[in-house]
């Protein structure tokens, strides 16, 4: 234990000495949550829409005004020609075009039905899909509006309806920001733990000071432990930096146990630096390492559900994700921020964690060799 200490100590006055490794350390959680927290969203707003209107009647007008009255749309074309309109669309100048007929105020007063004609810009398929579910409500209400207005001479008795009343859970506002907070929190200790860690011990390769600890008496889990501790402390330290910041600059609930989330990031860091560690192994140069840590992290990032949910993923790519602890710490993160959940909630993810962290920083001790 006096070895560890003692080797912990030479890790933290190594990595203060570096001036960039201290400036990171702060300065990278303050910019990576004053930005990706309020820049990452998927909400769609400003949708460009091209209106084609054929009918030119009261009827067509009404509609025009509900689309421009939403949030959502901004009618930014209007013309006559389908082939102008498919040019804007074709050049990425318009998201959407709606085609008016004519003769849809002539169908409404004689009480038949009528068509309009939606083309929707696909090329990124969740923006499409959002688009046309605004389009698809503006034109619901509008069908609704017209039946109160010109139904009630045709409907003898009210028709009995089902009334839906949602309530959101965990999050009622659908504020983005509470959904990718947790999200980034785990990026952000990925980064620091996964390139930090990796780095310090490849660098020291490179300038040769390595050397000197390998001919002496330290053993290697000695050795590994050293590495790891500074980085996991540092990793704590971001983690609560990046909380406060969420709080106060966007005020994200703190449902659960703040001790909870700290048990499950340290598990994690645990594993993650001893992936780094394992993979610096292999690496003779920085370069090296950060090719390996680049490919790992977006894989890791990719697939672990902060973008797109586990459950669309394919059967084999949810197999794979077993091994990928980003994915744990995403699910805890949110579970213990949004929903408040216990450790029996979260069991599942810890234990995974746990063994994670265990194998990982196993390959890393036994992968390292101690040569003079």
């Amino acid at each position: 234990m006096r070895t560890i200490l003692y080797l912990v100590r030479k890790e933290f006055i190594q990595i203060f000495r570096n001036k960039f490794i201290a400036r990171a350390i702060f300065g990278v959680p303050i910019v990576q949550m004053l930005l990706l927290v309020p820049a990452l969203t998927f909400e769609i707003k400003n949708v460009n829409l091209c209106i084609i209107d054929r009918d030119m009647t009261s009827e067509s007008r009404t509609l025009i005004n509900q689309l421009e009255g939403s949030a959502f749309f901004r009618i930014g074309y209007r013309t006559f020609s389908v082939e102008e309109a498919l040019d804007l669309l074709h050049k990425n100048k318009c998201d959407l075009i709606l085609e008016i007929p004519d003769g849809l105020s002539k169908n409404i007063g004689n009480r038949a039905s009528s068509k309009v004609m939606v083309s929707v810009n696909a090329i990124n398929a969740v923006n499409a899909q959002l688009s046309w579910a605004y389009m698809n409500g503006i034109l619901r209400d509008y069908n609704i509006n017209l039946l109160a207005e010109n139904g009630g001479s045709m409907i003898a008795a009210p028709v009995p309806q089902i009334n839906i009343t949602n309530r959101y859970w965990y999050n009622e506002l659908l504020n983005y920001k509470y959904y990718m907070l947790p999200g980034i929190l785990g990026i952000l200790v990925t980064a620091i733990g996964f390139l930090l860690a990796g780095l310090n011990l490849v660098r020291e390769k490179e300038i040769g000071t390595i050397e000197q600890m390998n001919v002496t008496p330290v053993r290697k889990h000695h050795f590994i432990i050293a590495k790891m501790f500074p980085f996991l402390i540092i990793g704590l330290i971001d983690l609560a930096i990046g909380m406060l910041i969420g709080k106060l600059a966007f005020n994200i609930p703190l449902e659960g146990s703040i001790a909870l989330l700290f048990l499950a990031s340290s598990i994690f860091l645990i594993a993650v630096l001893g992936l780094a560690l394992f993979f610096s192994t292999f690496s003779s140069s920085q370069q090296q390492f950060m090719f390996v840590a680049f490919f790992c992290m977006i894989i890791f990032i990719l697939m672990s559900g902060i973008f797109t949910p586990f459950e669309s993923m394919p059967v084999w790519a949810q197999k794979i994700d077993v091994i990928n602890p980003v994915v744990h710490l995403m699910r805890i993160n949110r579970m213990v921020m949004l929903k408040g959940s216990a450790f029996t909630d979260i069991s599942r993810e810890i234990y995974s964690l746990t063994v994670i962290a265990i194998v990982f920083t196993a390959l890393a001790v036994i992968r390292y060799r101690k040569t003079a």
